[in-house]
């Protein structure tokens, strides 16, 4: 015998049509709540003062100091005695220094009778073409001119190199470069008149100690006369 199944007990026979009306109506009701508007509430304060009708204070009670007025000022006398010059103020007379036409004098004193003297500036004389040039310490005993410029350089040069420092602040900065110094001897061979010019004031003020520190020399002759010696010399500062 075939068992036949009865269509009214089919469960899933409408399940389809359903699902659809329960996700239609879980969109609607999701549509809604994205549509509900909602409004604050407005609040309102309320301040509340008391009003009290009788105010009472305690005053303080304050003393009362007499004090006595100031005395009356000081009265003009009854009589007033006039009392005459006893010395004479004898008056200066103040003469005046301009002259006039009228004025004559007498110890007249001629142009040719006036002496006038020449005042001698100091020449300075580069160091390449002064007749003999200082004479470092340590060069005395060379006979041409030549070979004492070569010496004085060739000293200067050792002066410098054994007092050299580089500065520490122009270390740490990194900064390098050359220095040109320029100085006079003068006329009793010491150091004046130093100039410099570099990259930075740390390099100039450390060229100009250098050769600050240069010991006293024998002056320059022009014409047998001591000079003034023009000296330039280039400084270097290079970081190893």
């Amino acid at each position: 015998m075939e068992l036949k199944k009865n269509p009214n007990a089919d469960i899933g026979r409408n399940s389809s049509l359903y699902f659809m009306i329960g996700l239609t109506s879980v969109l609607f009701v999701t549509w809604q709540s994205f549509e509900v508007k909602t409004y604050e509430k407005e609040t309102t304060a309320m301040d509340m003062t008391e009003v009290v009708d009788e105010l009472k204070e305690d005053v303080p009670i304050t003393e009362i100091i007499n004090t006595a007025p100031p005395p009356p000022p000081p009265s003009a006398p009854d009589v007033i005695e006039i009392v005459e010059d006893v010395e004479d103020v004898e008056e200066t007379l103040i003469e005046s220094t301009e002259s006039s036409q009228e004025v004559f004098i007498e110890d007249a004193v001629a142009v040719d009778d006036v002496e006038v003297g020449e005042i001698e500036e100091e020449e300075i004389v580069p160091f390449a073409i002064i007749e003999n040039v200082p004479v470092f310490p340590g060069c005395e005993g060379l006979e041409s001119e030549a070979e004492r410029k070569a010496c004085f350089n060739k000293k200067v040069q050792e002066h410098v190199k054994k007092h050299f420092k580089y500065p520490p602040s122009a270390l740490e900065m990194g900064i390098s470069g050359r220095v040109y110094v320029q100085f006079v001897i003068d006329s009793k061979g010491r150091v004046k008149n130093i100039k410099k010019r570099g990259p930075d004031r740390l390099l100039e003020d450390e060229a100009e100690r250098i050769i600050a520190a240069l010991p006293t020399v024998k002056p320059g002759i022009q014409r047998g006369k001591a000079v003034k010696v023009n000296y330039g010399i280039p400084i270097n500062f290079v970081m190893q």
